[in-house]
């Protein structure tokens, strides 16, 4: 016998109970606090410019393989129009940048270069993705 999935609505009212039957009180009039970003956290915008960006069947082949570099990763990230922003471990970064522009060479570029740009905190709890941008996003 198949299960059905439980709708967005049946998977909300437990959370919906919980949340009246402690209304008033004192845990609950303080606002949840993100979890501390660790010292080691890092967000890495990365661009690669490889030539020629593609193939003349693939337009953006070059550019691809690198995307799907990033996307195997397993860690958080964003494709933009103009690069790519990954945040994560500096340990994962950090190999990752160079996988990355490794793989428009192997797809087949010619050439390529990456603009990178790395953020840091030596203490724990900088910024993550989501930090800097929420205030824009709908």
């Amino acid at each position: 016998m198949a299960h059905r999935k439980p709708s967005f609505l049946q998977r909300l009212r437990p959370s919906l109970l919980a949340a009246s039957l402690f209304a008033g009180t004192a845990a609950s009039a303080q606002p949840a606090q993100p979890a501390p970003t660790p010292p080691n956290h890092v967000i890495a915008e990365i661009q690669v410019l490889p030539r020629p960006t593609g193939t003349a069947s693939d337009r953006y082949k070059h550019v691809d393989a690198a995307i799907a570099v990033i996307q195997a990763s397993g860690l958080r990230y964003e494709v933009h129009a103009l690069g790519t922003v990954i945040e994560g471990p500096a340990e994962k970064i950090w190999p990752l940048l160079q996988a990355i522009h490794q793989a428009t060479l192997e797809a087949g570029a010619e050439r390529t270069m990456s603009v990178i740009k790395v953020s840091s905190s030596a203490q724990a709890g900088g910024p993550k993705v989501e930090d800097l941008v929420r205030k824009f996003r709908p």
